[in-house]
Order: structure tokens, then C-alpha cells, then sequence
């Protein structure tokens, strides 16, 4: 039987924190979804075409730990999750504002499908305080961000900021 988990967000730019969850989760799937989310309501900065190449090109170096799908979806992340065949969600905690956020989330997921588990990964040390949200505005002000995000990631940021 194929373990499969999913790994949703905005991912908006995908930071080093999301990697690192990534690669922790692929250890342990068979295959991992990327489920890119269609929230306009967050107002992303990166379209979403732009944010699903983004993770591509991010999660290539994981490729060998796990089959990796990156996909965007619209909509629950639990329809989403079933349509994948996940029997796992990967969620990243940082703080405990993040712990009191999943929860609630995790009991709502559970009351609509008991099937699928959620498990959580704590960031690493060194990424607990990365947000997406915090490197574009870090971006936008004229701050460096490049231990937060990929070379490349970096390179689209600035551009996308007016700052290439």
C-alpha cells in the first residue's frame, strides 16, 4: 500500500522552512502532494502558476526521498486530501499561535473525515521564525532576505518587488 501525504499552503514564496518540512515528510511517504492552494483571498503576491513552478523547481532535490506531485487545488484541503488518496496532512509548527490555529483546524478536518490524520512537524530551530508573509515585507523594505529563501527564490522576490 502507497503512503500518501499531503503538504497544503499558499506557499507564497515557498521559504526554507517549508523545505524543510518537505524533506522531513517525504522521508516518511511513499508520496508526498505539494497541494498548492488557489486562495485569492490571502491576495498572493505570486500568481499561482508562478507559485506551482516556484515549488517545482524547490522540491527538486527531494525527488529521490519520495515521489513528489506538486499540485494546486481550490477549495477544503480535506476534498482535496481524499481526491490524492492522502491518508496523512503534514502541517509545520512554529509558535504557539500556529498550535492554537492547527488545532482548531485539526479537530474541524476530523469532524470530516476520521480516515485522514494530520500529523505536525515543529520547524526546525533555525526556521521558526521564517513567514512568508515577514519576506515579502522584508523584501518590499529593501531588507535581506536571502536566509530565508532559495537563490532563485530570492532572485524571483526581488524581482517581483521591483528590487532585481
Amino acid at each position: 500500500m502507497t503512503r500518501v501525504g499531503l503538504y497544503p499552503g499558499t506557499f507564497d514564496p515557498i521559504h526554507n522552512g517549508h523545505t524543510d518540512i518537505m524533506g522531513r515528510a517525504a522521508k516518511l511517504v511513499d508520496r508526498l502532494v505539494i497541494g498548492v492552494a488557489i486562495n485569492a483571498g490571502k491576495g498572493p503576491l505570486f500568481s499561482l502558476e508562478e507559485r506551482v513552478a516556484i515549488v517545482e523547481e524547490a522540491v527538486a532535490p527531494l525527488r529521490n526521498m519520495a515521489e513528489i506531485v506538486v499540485q494546486p487545488f481550490e477549495g477544503l484541503t480535506m476534498h482535496f486530501a481524499r481526491e490524492m488518496g492522502a491518508s496523512v496532512i503534514v502541517r509545520g509548527l512554529r509558535a504557539v499561535a500556529d498550535f492554537e490555529f492547527e488545532f482548531q483546524m485539526t479537530a474541524m478536518n476530523q469532524q470530516l473525515d476520521r480516515e485522514i490524520e494530520t500529523v505536525f512537524f515543529m520547524a526546525d530551530p533555525r526556521h521558526q521564525a521564517i513567514a512568508s508573509k515577514l519576506v515579502k515585507e522584508i523584501a518590499m523594505l529593501g531588507g535581506e532576505v536571502g536566509k530565508f529563501i532559495s537563490p532563485s527564490v530570492k532572485d524571483r522576490l526581488l524581482a517581483k518587488v521591483g528590487r532585481a
